[in-house]
């Protein structure tokens, strides 16, 4: 093959380049894509923003309530979630999560032979009181932003209250329940 031969296809190869690059140009002074003003299809179950005004409608959900009329039995169910990556019983070990064993009343990042991420260990000083699971069981993201746990969250408080319950009950001593 020549120098010229090379020459020519290089040639040809910024050409296509050149016209390619002209053409977007081109179609972007032509076009004017606009924004729809609602999603044309919904996806079901994907998440959208709310508006600060929807948020703040949203009620408050007495978690006492919830609590006392939760299922420890339905609870049980919902933790085979959890059993992926905790264990639950007395003298288990740490599995991708730390142990679950008494974890209700239990200082936050306080299992010794587990590495936490900085968004518990920040939280060291707190513990794991009815209201911090269930913002954390909610959806653990916005409870410790920068957490290494992947779970997407409960959204059902009933589920919540259920699964509190009984991981309450997966202690030698249950701590005792918000009135």
């Amino acid at each position: 093959m020549s120098t010229l031969e090379i020459n020519k296809i290089v040639a040809a190869l910024l050409t296509v380049g050149v016209v390619a690059s002209f053409s977007a140009f081109l179609a972007g002074a032509i076009m004017h894509p606009r924004e729809l003003e609602e999603p044309v299809y919904v996806v079901a179950g994907a998440e959208t923003e709310t508006a600060p005004a929807e948020a703040a409608a949203k009620p408050e959900v007495d978690l006492a309530a919830l609590l006392a009329s939760a299922n420890e039995a339905e609870g049980e169910k919902v933790a085979k979630k959890c059993a992926a990556c905790h264990t639950l019983e007395k003298g288990g070990g740490n599995k991708i999560g730390p142990h679950l064993w008494d974890v209700v009343d239990r200082p936050i990042a306080s299992v010794g032979d587990f590495s936490y991420s900085d968004a518990l260990t920040g939280k060291a000083d707190a513990t794991w009181t009815y209201d911090n699971l269930d913002a954390f069981l909610t959806k653990p993201k916005d409870f410790a932003p920068g957490t290494k746990m992947t779970f997407a969250g409960i959204n059902k408080p009933e589920d919540r209250a259920n699964l509190m319950l009984y991981l309450r009950s997966l202690s030698d001593s249950p701590a005792p329940l918000p009135e």
